[in-house]
Parts: C-alpha cells; structure tokens; sequence
C-alpha cells in the first residue's frame, strides 16, 4: 500500500465527524467522457427503460432479516435529512438494490452520495453533475436520448453512479482508492477518497 493511500485511509476516521458537518455542497469533479463496453451501456440503458427497482428476492430468511434490520436502521439515521418516511424507504431500498445489483456495498454508495450531495435528489454541481451521486450529463447524451433531467430520475440516477463506480472499480483493477478518485475526477489525490471512506462508517450496520 503506498504512504499516500494509507495516509487516507488514516484520515478517514478522523474525518467522519467532519464530513457530517459539511454545508450541503454538491462535491462532484469531472467525471471523464470515455467510450464504454457494451455491459455498461446495457446496464445504464436499462436505468431508463424501467420505472421502478425490482423488490429483492431472498435466498433464506436469515438473508431476508439481515435486510429489514439494514433498512430500519439506515432509515432512521437518515430521518434528519429526510423526515419523509415513504420517501426515505425508497431511497434506501432503491440504493440497496442498485449497490448490490453492480457488485458494490450500499454502506459504501450511501457515503459517496452523502459526500457528493448531501442526499438531495436536486443538487447541481458547478460543472454540472446532477442528482444523488453526482452523474455527469454527458452520460445521458452516451446512453439514451441526451436529457440531462432524467438523472434526476431517482433509479437512473443511483444505476448510473453504481454502474460508472463499477466501471471505473474494474479499470482500476479493484483499488477502490483510485476508482473513487477516477469517479470525482480527481485520480491519485486523497481528499476524496478519505472523505467517502469516513462517511461510508457512519452508514455500516453490524
């Protein structure tokens, strides 16, 4: 492990109190425009054409439970951002699908959203990323019709930040370090990285 990422990875409890506290800012870089592979335009074409997440199927019951225990939990600590009830179900229970469905951990997509926007559905970056995960709108222009305002949409919005996550995780051969860089633009620097890592432990449910 290199000196720079052990350093974020140091940072990172010492930042945890300190990212909560942050004015509600949308982070977003400068995601880069690149040619995807046909998986990831299929991925991200499917977030359009559906209305709605697929309820989980469950292999057992212990796995059932472990799910209803990370969403009443999570729920409650996100009441203070969204006191809605039936709002912040489904935002949590879309996000648990769209994390597991690219091969990601929610806890881990619940602190890049709490980083990126603050859990507003309607932040705009100043280079123009939009929604919850700060998707850039060039990547409505690659795969779709080129409106930006559907990454408004909420499941499009949290399938394209998992997926783009996904894509760049697999560029950068599993060093979360560096795709969470590539994903804020900001490759090889630790300021990202450690703020996601300290905000993804407030969202860990044991």
């Amino acid at each position: 492990m290199s000196g720079l990422r052990r350093r974020a990875l140091c940072l990172a409890p010492a930042l945890g109190a300190v990212v909560g506290a942050l004015p509600p800012s949308a982070r977003a870089g400068a995601q880069a425009e690149e040619p995807l592979i046909d998986s990831v335009r299929t991925a991200l074409s499917a977030a359009i054409a559906s209305a709605a997440p697929p309820r989980p199927a469950f292999a057992s019951t212990e796995a059932r439970m472990a799910y209803l225990r990370w969403l009443s939990a999570t729920s409650e600590r996100l009441k203070r951002r969204h006191s809605e009830h039936s709002t912040r179900v489904e935002f949590l229970q879309t996000a648990w699908y769209e994390s597991k469905r690219a091969g990601l951990e929610p806890d881990l997509v619940l602190g890049l959203v709490q980083v990126e926007s603050a859990f507003r559905k309607y932040a705009i970056s100043a280079v123009g990323a939009r929604g919850y995960m700060q998707v850039m709108p060039f990547w409505a222009r690659l795969i779709g019709d080129g409106d930006p305002a559907r990454l408004f949409h909420m499941q499009t919005n949290l399938r394209f930040g998992c997926v783009i996550l996904r894509h760049y995780l697999d560029r950068e051969g599993g060093d979360l370090f560096l795709a969470l860089g590539r994903y804020n633009g900001s490759r090889g620097r630790p300021e990202y990285p450690s703020a996601v890592f300290a905000a993804r432990q407030q969202w860990q449910v044991k």
